[in-house]
């Protein structure tokens, strides 16, 4: 299982001494962006109670490759520290099952279309008199307000609206722009970046919410997966805005910066260290303005060097002339990594384990009487009642 995140105490194993810890969760979101949130969360302390609807769960279950059980190993990795349950939102009694679970929560983390909620009665104008100080976040395409709020947004398409994916791709000398569609990175990376500010922005309104504690009234997290993109822009809107420069696609390149160009296998970078690599060929080339002028030139004579030596060889010589450089990995030489293995960065956890990932996700509804007996005081008669209507399996 992949952890993305390192804590540099690795003497913290009990759930209590993390940061998180004693923060509950309510995870009401399906697929990417907002369970990627929820899995930050529980990763770090916060109890997370995903909810899912009955018999078919979550789609991102049956995504891509499936383990022995059917389950796709992606969604194990994204629900772990997870606990699960089944209910049926669409209907009522559901409904007021959430709201009577909202009440005892300190965050609910939600990626649906905006409206959703409040057309089922779970908002914030109908749980904050119940719970004043609960944090709604909400993760969506372009916002819960403005006039494209309404709008559905996937990654891929605000992906494109924030700019990302028209510096992404090849250039056509001819005008400098787009040579046949945008080159996509091969994931969803969005809906990551999305879950990423949400997360974020949901510790800091757990902070605000613990240095005015005498103040009422739970924040809401408002994250847009194409502002959350734009965030990623770097200079591009303040060179448009002073200069007028409209930055284009680029290729395996960073405009504007030389070299900072892939070979084949190969990457690396350039400014302090690229006198490091004429010094090793004992040439001089001048600062990145003056490089820029002759990135060609120069992109050429790093290809021609690379392109005849192994890249154990490259990347034993460049590291010792003080260059950072890097091999275009595959996932097999990931898991190899020598580094990431020291690091802990990449962990094998079995189903129900407890590790520094404490457990992957659990089965669709594996928490649910539990919760629903231990929060909520649901005797084996009711439970047996719900699950016979439908409202939880």
């Amino acid at each position: 299982m992949s952890s993305s995140w390192c804590c540099k105490n690795n003497s913290i194993s009990d759930v209590d001494d993390l940061p998180l810890s004693g923060v509950r969760v309510l995870e009401l979101g399906q697929l990417i962006a907002g369970p990627f949130c929820g899995q930050l969360l529980g990763h770090f302390g916060a109890e997370v109670i995903k909810i899912e609807p009955p018999s078919v769960g979550d789609p991102l279950r049956t995504w891509r490759e499936l383990d022995v059980d059917g389950v796709s190993p992606w969604f194990r990795s994204l629900g772990r520290n997870k606990k699960n349950m089944t209910i049926d939102l669409r209907q009522d009694e559901g409904r007021a099952l959430v709201k009577r679970l909202a009440v005892k929560s300190d965050v609910i983390v939600e990626n649906f279309k905006p409206g959703t909620l409040e057309k089922w009665g779970l908002g914030p104008s109908a749980l904050h008199p119940l719970n004043p100080s609960l944090i709604f976040t909400r993760v969506s395409g372009y916002g819960q307000t403005g006039p494209w709020s309404s709008r559905p947004g996937f990654a891929s398409v605000c992906e494109a609206e924030s700019g990302f994916r028209y510096i992404n791709g090849f250039v056509d000398p001819e005008t400098n722009a787009l040579s046949g569609p945008p080159v996509r990175p091969n994931m969803s990376l969005g809906d990551s970046v999305a879950g990423l500010h949400a997360a974020f922005g949901t510790v800091l309104a757990l902070l605000s919410r613990q240095r005015n504690s005498g103040v009422k009234g739970g924040q809401t997290v408002d994250v847009s997966i194409m502002e959350s993109m734009l965030n990623l822009m770097e200079g591009i809107i303040p060179e448009y805005d002073r200069k007028g420069k409209v930055r284009g696609p680029s290729g395996s390149t960073v405009t504007g910066i030389v070299p900072t160009n892939c070979v084949p296998l190969l990457t690396f970078t350039n400014n302090t260290f690229y006198p490091n690599i004429y010094r090793h060929w004992g040439e001089r080339r001048h600062a990145n303005r003056h490089r820029v002028a002759r990135q060609a030139e120069i992109e050429e004579a790093i290809s021609d060097w690379t392109r005849v030596r192994p890249v154990e060889e490259v990347v034993d010589v460049l590291e010792k002339a003080g260059v950072p450089v890097g091999r275009v990995a595959s996932v097999k030489e990931i898991l190899e990594n020598e580094h990431l293995k020291a690091r802990g960065a990449v962990e094998d956890v079995w189903v129900g384990s407890r590790a520094k990932t404490r457990w992957a996700a659990p089965g669709l509804g594996e928490h649910t009487d539990d919760i629903l007996t231990k929060e909520l005081g649901l005797d084996t008669k009711e439970l047996a009642r719900l699950r016979e209507s439908g409202i939880i399996a």
